[in-house]
């Protein structure tokens, strides 16, 4: 692998894992804002889970003026519902399609998303020495430049005079 091709290799190595790494640090920042705004304006109810999925469940409730809510994107923090279970859920009341399970908070997104970036970092760093070893195992190209060819050659012209 040349130079050139292993520093871009190690460049595309290097912005994934970085990509990836920001990515799961900006899923726990999503995770807490979402919790501020459940705190700043926070309603209590207890649900019916409809359906239940390790990424997504879906819900019901009722507000407390008698408005049933099917939050469209499910609750926050769905692991571990069962279809059917009664749960209780806290909600933005300025918002009531943002509901999280009560008592779960964004510490439930830390084990996650640290194991995310642990895993990408833990397949990028021997990437990235293997690229390393690889290029400084090779030995460099060196090509021998041919003799000139001094019998196809013609003489200097003696009657220019040389540079004063």
């Amino acid at each position: 692998m040349t130079p050139t091709v292993a520093g871009r290799v190690r460049r595309g190595i290097l912005v994934v894992a970085i990509g990836i790494s920001v990515l799961a640090a900006l899923l726990v920042v999503a995770a807490w804002r979402n919790d501020l705004t459940i705190e700043s304006d926070k309603g209590v109810a207890t649900a019916e889970v409809l359906s239940a999925g390790a990424l997504r469940s879906a819900i019901s409730f009722v507000t407390p003026d008698g408005v049933t809510k099917n939050p469209r994107l499910g609750v926050l923090y769905p692991t571990e519902l069962i279809v059917g279970q009664r749960i209780d859920v806290e909600y933005a009341r300025s918002d009531p399609d943002l509901v999280r399970v009560s008592g779960r908070d964004v510490r439930v997104a830390l084990i996650p998303a640290g194991s995310v970036i642990a895993v990408t970092w833990l397949l990028a760093v021997p990437a990235l020495w293997l690229v390393r070893r690889r290029t400084v195992a090779e030995p460099p190209d060196v090509t021998v430049a041919a003799p000139p060819d001094v019998t196809a050659a013609e003489p200097p012209d003696a009657t220019v005079a040389p540079p004063a």
